[in-house]
C-alpha cells in the first residue's frame, strides 16, 4: 500500500510568513522606521494607549498608526482626528494581521517618511499571537477588568511579548486584580518581559512606558 503523505498547512504558511517578517524588519532598518504591533483583547484600552504615546512621543518622532479590524474605521477615525496619520486596514475576516499585510499597510501610510509607525493589531489573544507582523516590537497589553490570571489562560501571547501593559490601574479598587498575583504569572511564562502599570485615562504611567519605548527606537537604530 502507497504511503500516505500528510501536509502541515499551518506550519508551512507561519514558517513562509517568518521568513517574510523578517525580510520586511530589514526593510524597515533600511528606512530608519521602527514599528510596534500592539496586541490585547477588544476593549482593553489600544486606542487610548496608543493615543497618549503619541502625545508623549510626538515631539520626538513622526508617527503614524495603521489600524487593523476586521471591519470598520471607528479607530482610524479617532487617530485622524487627534492629527495623527492612520490608515485603516481591513483583514476580510481574518482574525489577525501577518507580514505581507503590514507591508501593504506600511506602504499606503508612506513608512519612509515616518520614524515609528505603532499597528493597532486586531482585538484579539489568540490569533494575532501566531502570526509575525514584521515588527521590532510585540506590546502586548492588558486591562484591569480583564483580570490576573490571563497569562496563564493564554500563555502564547503573552510569550510573545516584549512589553506587557496592564491598563486602567485607576479601577483597580473595583476589580479582583492583584499586581503581584498578575507579575507571578507573567514570571511563569515570560519571566523576561518587561512590565508597565499604567491608566490611559490619566496618564500615570505612561511617561515612563513612552521613554522606555524611546530607548528601544534609539537602540535599534544604533544598530
Amino acid at each position: 500500500m502507497e504511503e500516505i503523505r500528510i501536509l502541515d498547512l499551518k506550519e508551512s504558511i507561519l514558517a513562509d510568513n517568518d521568513a517574510d517578517a523578517d525580510k520586511l524588519r530589514s526593510e524597515l532598518d533600511a528606512e530608519g522606521t521602527y514599528y510596534i504591533n500592539v496586541m490585547s483583547s477588544p476593549g482593553s484600552g489600544k486606542t487610548s494607549t496608543i493615543l497618549r504615546l503619541i502625545e508623549e512621543l510626538s515631539c520626538r518622532y513622526k508617527i503614524g498608526v495603521l489600524e487593523a479590524d476586521i471591519d470598520g474605521d471607528v479607530d482610524t477615525r479617532t487617530m485622524l482626528e487627534a492629527g495623527a496619520a492612520s490608515v485603516q486596514l481591513h483583514t476580510g475576516g481574518m482574525c489577525h494581521l501577518d507580514a505581507d499585510m503590514s507591508r501593504q499597510g506600511l506602504r499606503e501610510i508612506g513608512s519612509e517618511a515616518l520614524d515609528l509607525v505603532i499597528l493597532e493589531n486586531v482585538g484579539n489573544l489568540v490569533c494575532p499571537a501566531e502570526f509575525d507582523t514584521g515588527a521590532h516590537m510585540n506590546l502586548v497589553i492588558l486591562s484591569v477588568p480583564e483580570g490576573d490570571d490571563k497569562p496563564l489562560k493564554y500563555p502564547l501571547m503573552f510569550s510573545k511579548a516584549d512589553v506587557v501593559v496592564v491598563n486602567k490601574i485607576d479601577a483597580m479598587e473595583v476589580f479582583d486584580f492583584n499586581p503581584e498575583r498578575f507579575k507571578s504569572n507573567i514570571s511563569k511564562c515570560c519571566p523576561d518581559t518587561a512590565v508597565f502599570m499604567v491608566s490611559a485615562a490619566t496618564g500615570e504611567g505612561m511617561h515612563a512606558l513612552s521613554e522606555w519605548i524611546s530607548e528601544k527606537v534609539k537602540d535599534r537604530r544604533a544598530q
